[in-house]
């Protein structure tokens, strides 16, 4: 999706039936369409078998579709898929076989049970770390697929659930293979097009970010605790779904439909299609598909064939098959501009019951160990409303770690942080973000595969109210994201690289890329801006241009603090210095005296002045 393909008044204005069609052929993308029809086409002239096949490779692709949120949009290793893919699946036997429901109430009931499980599973274990999260979705598996086994009275045990009939709808049957081949794939593009819609706009692009790091993400104020958690739901639907599907095709549940083969063949999909495009989720999934049945002939030696061809493609295309095609096209015809957006001013936080006088940020007694090693002691500072104050010190003297207790990053264990007079000790870095604090880090995370107006938006996200619901209810393209890249355009414009806003991230020099991340921090409309060297990397002559910036942006009534090594490139930027050193500060005042200070120049070079 190019940069600027930002829409028109003119669809906004066009009757609903209009923007419905727009929103399909869009949303489910033309080469999606053309490939439903091949795929109808092919499946009339096939036999039963392949149309069992197609029909099987559907059902994954809808299982693979759910995972792609959890494991490619949020970047969290979940091997519970299969555990939601096999509850489904035994919700919509044990009901439909046992008790004779029709699919109208077992299929929402499936799909409602997946999703009750991910909502008591998630409260505790998207609290963990990613290795502990992968664990923790594990255990939950294996207690499933255990309960499956033991539970013989309900589940058949061992031996699995038999005699389920075919899908049934209001007393409607669809018995024939070719009738179920197409309406497993009428569902497979209904799933298709609500995770186009969730992706394409502002609150997808959210994702990218999230997956790339979680502490930026928080940083820029988006609650990334509540994105996972609806990743991991959205992941849990999908496959709720997708094993009802397979309980109606199959006629037979059991507990192999809930186990570790299933999981491993569904991260196969996943990496195999591309784990971050949704048509990658529909390639991987008949691919592996076929692959498996195809590789049934050499017997003995079939997993091992099997293996082997993954690995080669995993070595051929480390981005999926999709990923691989997608850089193809992009070398041989680069996305070009749509058409020219119009920068917008960066909307100002409310100023409502702000007072001048008050001290934008004050920090008092703050005090940081990690284990039994101080980093930060007692530490006072105050910073003025329009203020540019520099944070100097020697390596390990506490800096980073004060602006990451400023930002909520970390907690502090004791003393007290307040913006405009508010405490904000302990609230969480998305709230703290939203309150005008906004940074950069010393290591750049940028997403390398989004354009530089889109990685810049990113810090509207939060401002606009980037969420699911808006997202999924947008009819046309914009959910905010219109407006979030016409006020990048203005911070491009700030930060002076308003001329490569269609270029891709990846590919850009060090020095400008840092520019990029101070732009995606300065759309955040900030009362306080946090710069963590900012200036490394750079030349003289960028050094001095970003200063006169970074004044201009201090002129617009924003506070900056600068972590900075550099102390001439502080010295021509900032009003007053601060210097740290061993978890203290040492000497407060103007640039030369704090310089010239006995201390300053001990903490520097190891001797007194």
């Amino acid at each position: 999706m190019s940069a600027f393909n930002v829409g028109s008044e003119q669809n906004r204005a066009a009757p609903i039936w209009k923007r419905a069609t727009q929103w399909l052929v869009l949303g489910v993308n033309l080469p999606l369409v053309l490939a439903a029809l091949a795929l109808v086409v092919y499946a009339t002239g096939a036999g039963p078998y392949h149309l069992r096949l197609l029909t099987i490779a559907g059902i994954y692709s809808i299982m693979v579709i759910g995972f792609q949120f959890v494991f490619g949009y949020a970047g969290a290793v979940s091997l519970a898929q299969s555990c939601f893919f096999g509850l489904g699946a035994y919700v919509t036997g044990v009901l439909s076989a046992t008790y004779g429901f029709d699919a109208a109430l077992t299929f929402p009931l499936s799909i409602g049970s997946s999703t009750l499980l991910a909502v008591i599973i998630a409260i505790p274990v998207l609290k963990l770390d990613d290795q502990y999260f992968a664990l923790a979705t594990l255990a939950v598996t294996l207690l499933v697929g255990l309960v499956a086994t033991q539970w013989s009275s309900v589940t058949g045990g061992t031996n699995g659930l038999s005699g389920i009939p075919p899908v049934i709808v209001f007393g409607w049957q669809i018995s024939s293979r070719f009738g179920t081949m197409i309406f497993v794939w009428l569902l497979v593009a209904i799933a298709v097009a609500i995770a186009v819609q969730v992706r394409r706009g502002l609150y997808g692009s959210a994702f990218h970010l999230l997956r790339e790091s979680l502490p930026v993400a928080s940083a820029l104020g988006l609650d990334v605790a509540h994105m996972r958690f609806v990743a991991l739901v959205l992941s849990a639907a999908f496959a709720g779904a997708a094993g009802a599907l397979m309980a109606h095709v199959v006629h037979v549940v059991s507990p192999e439909q809930v186990g570790l083969p299933l999981m491993v063949t569904c991260l196969t999909m996943t990496v195999i299609g591309g784990q971050l495009r949704t048509p990658g989720a529909i390639v991987g999934a008949l691919l592996v598909t076929y692959l498996q049945e195809w590789f049934r002939i050499v017997e003995n030696y079939t997993l091992i064939a099997y293996g082997g061809v993954t690995l080669a493609f995993l070595i051929a295309a480390p981005y999926g098959i999709i990923g691989a095609i997608e850089t193809v096209r992009e070398w041989l015809l680069p996305t070009k501009p749509e058409g020219a957006l119009v920068a917008l001013p960066i909307p100002k936080l409310s100023e409502d019951g702000q007072n001048l006088a008050v001290p934008l940020l004050e920090v008092s007694g703050i005090s940081k160990s990690f284990n039994n090693v101080q980093a930060l002691e007692n530490i006072d500072l105050v910073l003025n409303p329009g203020e540019i104050v520099g944070l100097i010190g020697p390596n390990g003297s506490g800096k980073t770690t004060l602006v990451n207790i400023v930002s909520g990053l970390y907690d502090s264990d004791a003393g007290r942080l307040a913006i405009q007079g508010y405490e904000v000790t302990r609230l969480p870095a998305f709230e703290i973000a939203r309150l005008g604090v906004s940074r950069t880090f010393q290591h750049i995370h940028l997403v390398d595969d989004m354009s530089v107006v889109d990685n810049i938006a990113l810090g509207r996200a939060s401002c606009e109210g980037a969420g699911l619901w808006r997202a999924l209810s947008a009819v046309t393209r914009d959910d905010g994201l219109k407006r979030a890249r016409q006020v990048a355009m203005t911070a491009a414009s700030l930060l002076g690289i308003e001329h490569l806003v269609a270029a891709q991230c990846g590919g850009l020099p060090y020095g400008t890329r840092r520019r990029v991340e101070i732009a995606r921090a300065v759309a955040a409309n900030p009362r306080l801006l946090l710069l963590d060297e900012p200036a490394a990397g750079l030349n003289e002559e960028e050094q001095r241009d970003l200063a006169r910036r970074l004044k201009q942006i201090a002129d617009g009534g924003v506070t900056v603090l600068v972590v900075e090594h550099n102390l001439v490139f502080l010295s021509a930027l900032a009003e007053r210095l601060v210097c740290l050193d061993q978890g203290r500060v040492i000497a407060s005042g103007l640039p030369d005296a704090v310089r010239s200070d006995p201390k300053v120049v001990e903490a520097y070079l190891g001797v007194a002045a």
